[in-house]
């Protein structure tokens, strides 16, 4: 199934053609994605769904080229991946792709706002103040700038995770998992920032979860089984999210 958009001017953050990656070998060999072509418009969330060994990461770690495919092509705007040696494949990452997974990976010996500028202290760049002020006071961590990861709480760690990814004004931001280790008041707060980073800011945002509630933050759902789109879903809440997954069996 190839999953593109509806309308032929979107422009394009993201995609994949036919897809393809394996891992292991002879007997063993598992097709982790299996011919995938997938479209992601910019300024739009999509959430990547399907049961544990459909693909859903492998899908997102080889969209954000932290993954090469065995065949098919990538790309990032209108650069395929493919195309691109080491150095300036690490180039396109840190300067179009953000970020944010399950595990916070924030640098434990420096502070949050250290944490967040860790990608201009890497590039010798500068960052843009007024805007990180901005993701700063959206996200509440103005009184937390000075704290270390060990100092705040998981929410507060995570929200320091989104405001890095956000930091340099990425293409697109893709996250695995972001709320699985958040308890529910702190994940539903996460979710709605993301949420609305892409409402207000024109972020564009790729999430894969396993939770309906989480998908239902997200303009549209994907479904994967067997390393392939079996679905896609439109406008998804929690209840029609689950009423979908019945349809497909997933």
């Amino acid at each position: 199934m190839t999953l593109t958009l509806d309308r032929p001017t979107a422009v394009l953050a993201a995609s994949m053609r036919d897809g393809v990656k394996t891992y292991g070998s002879g007997s063993a060999i598992v097709r982790a994605l299996d011919g995938v072509s997938i479209d992601f418009e910019e300024g739009h969330f999509t959430a990547i769904m399907g049961p544990s060994g459909s693909g859903k990461s492998t899908l997102l770690h080889t969209l954000a080229g932290l993954d090469v495919l065995d065949s098919g092509s990538t790309s990032i705007g209108d650069t395929e991946l493919g195309s691109l040696n080491d150095r300036r494949l690490t180039e396109l990452r840190r300067d179009q792709v953000g970020f944010v997974f399950q595990a916070y990976n924030l640098v434990p010996t420096l502070t949050a706002h250290e944490n967040i500028v860790l990608p201009f202290l890497i590039s010798g760049q500068r960052p843009d103040e007024g805007w990180l002020n901005q993701i700063v006071t959206v996200l509440r961590l103005g009184d937390r700038l000075h704290h270390r990861p060990s100092e705040l709480s998981g929410g507060q760690q995570q929200r320091v995770a989104v405001a890095r990814a956000l930091a340099t004004r990425p293409r697109i931001v893709f996250a695995d998992e972001p709320s699985g280790n958040l308890d529910s008041t702190s994940g539903s707060e996460l979710l709605s920032f993301m949420a609305q980073a892409v409402n207000d800011f024109g972020q564009t945002i790729v999430m894969v979860t396993h939770d309906p509630q989480a998908a239902g933050y997200a303009d549209r759902v994907v479904f994967l089984a067997d390393g392939r789109v079996v679905g896609g879903h439109e406008d998804p809440t929690p209840i029609s999210v689950l009423d979908y997954m019945k349809t497909l069996g997933v």
